[in-house]
């Protein structure tokens, strides 16, 4: 749960963004700046604990689910020794120790001495290469090793969708920067028909087609990679379809849920001092109407800053295009910012499947290889 530091070793340190925000201060000022980062982190054990998470599992397993307070400490193993058939136990945060992401040998060794079996059914965390999450496997510390039922569903209909979908395939995608798309979009472009693009994302591909775009978040160092995805497109006889018009603002929202004054204009032609935060209205439609005739379709990303009512129109109205055909087109939510935005919305029953996984489910669309995955026995 969460990114903590490394509470549990025998010596704390700081993480690489406080590292280097004590590198930049005076050397005389370090120390305490130093003393102070730690003395926050060492609250991880109480903010970023699995003790809620026992609490609520013993309510779903008849209090059959004993709670270590430690990983591989004196608690884990005494608990885990005395554990009898039909019982649990759950293991504190294996991100308390720095072994668990530097898979340090020590660490696997005590985590694969626990059982016979290793069994992962955290989609969320199958891109990473971790000691619990790959590590244990790959080192041959566990011989026997499978994945449960949930990655099995998002394996099924994610991957099988993305391998052999029905055509017209859509793909949308949205949220704020280019660059963290870059390997997705040029994957996804060989294998739907239509790509959408909206959210951030979509004003650098405005910018790279000559379009003003006033203020609006912009990747200007991506703008050649747009041009070569634009090409790309028209060389596959794919569609790339852009934003026709937007919702602009003057200021970002602060807070960002807070009521802003708003004017849709085209989205190549936003006033200089303007910014555009949602698809507008004809945009709406022009989406809505490529996904009627979908029979797959992959999103991922938010149209706008959903979070603000005002502004949450355009990412509502893709959920509503989803919904509408649910039952005659498969459509697959990749996680994410798009998974919390269709919960919200009240649009998650109409969905063929709502994917746990934000940052798994992207490198899924890039064509990688998940290391969660790729440890098992039988892929």
């Amino acid at each position: 749960m969460g990114k903590p530091h490394n509470v549990f070793d025998a010596k704390l340190e700081l993480n690489k963004k406080e590292k280097g925000k004590v590198e930049a201060l005076p050397a005389e000022e370090q120390a305490a700046a130093t003393e102070e980062f730690l003395a926050k982190a060492k609250k991880d054990v109480t903010k970023l604990s699995l003790a809620p998470v026992a609490a609520r599992l013993n309510e779903l397993l008849d209090n059959k689910v004993t709670f270590a307070t430690d990983v591989i400490g004196e608690d884990a193993k005494a608990k885990v020794a005395a554990c009898k058939e039909g019982e649990c136990v759950l293991l504190e945060n294996l991100r308390f120790h720095k072994g668990e992401q530097k898979k340090t040998p020590e660490f696997m060794q005590a985590l694969a001495s626990y059982a016979e079996v290793y069994v992962n059914d955290a989609f969320g965390t199958a891109h990473r290469s971790h000691a619990s999450t790959a590590g244990i496997v790959e080192e041959g510390l566990v011989t026997t090793a499978a994945c449960g039922f949930l990655i099995e569903k998002e394996l099924e209909v994610m991957a099988d969708t993305l391998e052999n979908p029905e055509h017209p395939f859509v793909a949308i995608l949205g949220g704020a920067k280019v660059a963290d798309k870059l390997n997705v979009i040029s994957n996804l472009l060989e294998k739907c028909d239509t790509l959408i693009i909206g959210g951030g994302m979509a004003y650098t591909f405005l910018k790279a087609q000559d379009g003003k775009i006033g203020t609006s978040l912009v990747d200007d160092e991506k703008i050649e990679y747009c041009l070569d995805m634009l090409k790309k497109a028209e060389t596959l006889g794919k569609k790339i379809l852009l934003p026709i018009d937007t919702v602009a603002t003057y200021d970002f929202p602060n807070p960002i849920d807070a009521p802003i004054e708003t004017t849709v204009v085209p989205s190549n032609a936003i006033p200089d001092d303007m910014m555009g935060l949602d698809i507008g209205p004809a945009t709406r439609k022009l989406f809505a109407e490529t996904v009627a005739s979908a029979k797959a379709v992959i999103w991922n990303g938010p149209m706008g800053v959903f979070e603000n009512p005002i502004l949450a129109e355009g990412t509502k109205s893709v959920a509503e295009a989803l919904a509408a055909v649910y039952g005659k087109a498969t459509t697959i939510i990749g996680g994410g910012d798009s998974a919390a935005a269709v919960q919200i919305l009240g649009y998650a029953s109409k969905m063929s499947h709502i994917s746990t996984g934000g940052g798994a489910s992207l490198e899924l669309f890039e064509g990688k290889v998940l290391p969660g995955i790729a440890c098992l026995n039988d892929k």
